[in-house]
């Protein structure tokens, strides 16, 4: 069977006067990393949430990108974590919000999944299980980067002068990943930091199932952008939805939704997206949206901006690199 995966580091205003030459190769390189690690796992016959998991984990500890190691801070100066997994096949899945210890979100997110009967825990429940399951635990220091804290003094700064929402393109985003595998599984994984200066305990919607993360025996969705409006839209389980009852197909689906209900509410952001067949969209409203895939065709994708024209490939060679 065909085999499938994207990843997304963020979307927002997003421009090319944004990024240097410099920092723009280093994201590309960072998706590329992501998706070549989890579609190397995929080819080996490797499960989707493996792929997913993987692909995630290294989005989170490159400081680039606003998850894990480099996560937005809270108003208050502190990091509150969130992470999601599905599973399409069973619609099994896991979350977790308000977590400070756990390197990896995503990691924590699944063995709620699989080890515990819960869905989602939250902040000292969730760092406590973290330590208990043996995961990887770091001190607050490792998730401070001088970038993150800066944007943080700047918004405290903007919002005590009254000044409108802040449309800086670092200080938004999330990352994730969707995946088909060759049993024709699918699975769906999101982890972000949150807003830049949310307020502490604010939950958005990357651990809400069904609104930034969803996985089905149609499709998995993962999402980017304005979490309070994604919730309010129940973004990712409506693009799926919308394949089951409604008949749509997949890209038909996420642009009705994305560019459709999400928009019209006031919502900024996109969504990454794969199907059973191996079909991958990943549209967006905004200006611009971190994003690479490789479908169920072997076409390779990497793109950062909405006047970019995603580059296309004939396929992987067989270790997942372009080629």
């Amino acid at each position: 069977m065909t085999i499938a995966l994207a990843v997304h580091g963020g979307a927002g205003p997003i421009s090319r006067a944004d990024h240097n030459p410099e920092r723009d190769a280093v994201l590309r390189a960072g998706l590329a990393a992501a998706l070549d690690a989890g579609h190397r796992l995929l080819h080996k016959g490797g499960s989707a949430l493996d792929a997913v998991t993987a692909a995630v984990a290294l989005l989170e500890d490159d400081p680039l990108f606003n998850a894990g190691r480099g996560a937005d801070f809270t108003l208050d100066g502190t990091i509150e974590l969130e992470a999601a997994i599905m599973d399409g096949h069973s619609q099994a899945a896991g979350s977790v919000t308000g977590v400070g210890v756990a390197k990896n979100p995503v990691k924590l997110a699944r063995r709620v999944m699989e080890t515990t009967p819960c869905v989602m825990l939250g902040f000292a429940a969730a760092d406590a299980s973290a330590r208990t399951e043996g995961l990887a635990c770091v001190t607050p220091d490792y998730f401070f980067t001088e970038p993150r804290w800066q944007a943080l003094l700047q918004e405290k700064a903007r919002l005590a002068a009254g000044l409108d929402t802040d449309t800086a393109p670092d200080r938004h985003g999330t990352v994730g990943a969707v995946a088909l595998d060759h049993q024709g599984r699918l699975a769906a994984a999101t982890s972000t930091g949150g807003r830049c200066a949310k307020w502490t305990g604010r939950i958005g919607d990357t651990p809400l199932i069904g609104a930034g993360t969803w996985a089905d025996r149609h499709c998995a969705v993962s999402a980017t952008g304005h979490g309070e409006y994604f919730i309010r839209a129940a973004v990712a389980h409506d693009i799926a939805a919308r394949l089951a009852y409604a008949g749509q197909t997949l890209a038909d689906a996420a642009d009705s939704v994305i560019n459709g209900t999400l928009l019209e509410l006031g919502g900024s952001g996109g969504v990454i997206a794969v199907d059973v067949h191996g079909h991958v969209v990943m549209p967006f409203n905004c200006a611009g949206m971190y994003r690479a895939m490789v479908d169920g065709e072997g076409r390779r994708e990497l793109a950062l901006y909405r006047d970019e024209a995603a580059g296309e490939e004939a396929g992987t060679n067989p270790d997942g690199r372009s080629g």
